[in-house]
């Protein structure tokens, strides 16, 4: 029984998270959709303040849950940027954390709000939020041959216009790195190897697209480049081996102490702008990363071990952030639950939103296919 009552409240840690989380989606997602109707005649700036200022909000919450619920000791190495940028972050890639990872860098520079992910195309049919995302400056990209870089050119474009604030997040390695999934991380040396690249340990083999698009698009808008490497403490087994990291829902069951964070601020003008040169300084970065991850979870002196070269400074964020946003959600949730027209408006929220995404994502996907065979056909014309 006590067994019982111990493995009851364990599964409470990540399901009371989780039920907010995605209790007060629709709650959001009205929220966004009753401003992107009443802007819709205003100049793009005016949504995207306030589109912003919402997100800013719906992600403080998701801080409060992350950082001040599970009480993670936040550790940060190298550079601290202290003021807002337009800036590409660039990080290793290991658990569905590392999205909340970027969150955690930005508040801390009160950039909360300029968070854009360039995500994998999958992640558009995500009911609620595939659609938003996008809306909210999020890049969907395909893989290998199928990768739009004249769409994600047009798009990117279109926010440099609008002068939108950019915090713009790339995964360059473009699946998580899982120490149990030998075949990827095989496939990655060995196509290292092929390209007369030195082989990495701890990270997979950078994927240059993406990142050289965004860069070459935003050169004369963005101020930096921030190299990011996480390690996740309490990832390592009994034989002293790495293991796969903590999902979201192992995390908010606290099964993460601390997260390890280093940053390197790097001026766009010692980034090289041609693919070629970016493709090998890109995988001179991941060099440095694995150099990194190789101290922390492999240094022969165990003093050496669980963090990185350096100074740390143990970051802890504030109440005062995350719990305003948390209060407002789920009060703004609990009472439109209270009314019987509230409960349909929240129900027909989740069945037509997703209704929506689904028939965005179609459309969208129709329309890159369409962009992407012009491309393809025009090159061959050439």
């Amino acid at each position: 029984m006590l067994l019982s009552l111990v493995l009851h409240m364990y599964s409470m840690c990540c399901v009371l998270p989780a039920a907010v989380l995605l209790g007060t989606a629709p709650t959001y997602v009205l929220a966004w959709g009753a401003w992107r109707l009443l802007s819709a005649f205003l100049p793009s700036r005016f949504y995207q303040a306030v589109d912003d200022r919402l997100y800013c909000i719906y992600q403080s919450m998701v801080l409060f849950f992350f950082e001040n619920y599970t009480g993670v000791q936040i550790l940060l190495y190298g550079d601290l940027p202290k003021n807002k940028e337009n800036i590409i972050y660039l990080a290793n890639h290991q658990s569905t954390v590392d999205w909340i990872v970027a969150d955690i860098l930005a508040i801390r520079q009160n950039a909360l709000g300029h968070v854009r992910y360039v995500l994998k195309d999958g992640l558009k049919w995500l009911p609620l939020y595939g659609c938003y995302f996008s809306q909210h400056g999020g890049i969907y990209v395909k893989r290998s041959a199928k990768f739009n870089e004249k769409e994600m050119r047009k798009k990117l474009q279109s926010y440099i216009n609008a002068g939108t604030p950019m915090y713009l997040v790339i995964f360059p390695e473009g699946t998580r790195y899982n120490p149990e999934l030998t075949k990827v991380i095989s496939a990655s040396q060995t196509f290292a190897a092929q390209e007369g690249l030195p082989v990495l340990k701890h990270v997979l083999t950078p994927r240059i697209k993406a990142t050289h698009v965004a860069f070459d698009s935003m050169k004369n808008y963005l101020d930096a480049i921030y190299d990011v490497t996480v390690a996740f403490e309490g990832t390592v087994d009994d034989k002293g081996q790495r293991k796969e990291a903590p999902s979201m829902a192992e995390f908010l069951c606290k099964e993460c102490p601390k997260i390890h964070i280093h940053i390197d601020r790097i001026d766009k003008k010692d980034v090289p702008e041609e693919q070629v040169y970016m493709k090998r300084w890109l995988h001179e970065r991941f060099e440095i990363k694995d150099k990194l991850l190789i101290e922390f979870y492999d240094s022969l002196d165990p003093e050496r071990r669980n963090k990185f070269p350096g100074e740390s400074v143990n970051s802890k964020l504030s109440l005062k952030k995350t719990l305003p946003s948390f209060l407002i959600l789920s009060g703004l949730t609990a009472g439109m639950l209270m009314t019987e027209a509230g409960r349909k408006l929240y129900v027909k929220t989740w069945i037509y939103g997703t209704l929506i995404g689904c028939l965005w994502g179609c459309c969208s996907g129709l329309t890159q296919g369409l962009t992407g065979k012009r491309c393809v056909a025009s090159q061959r014309w050439s």
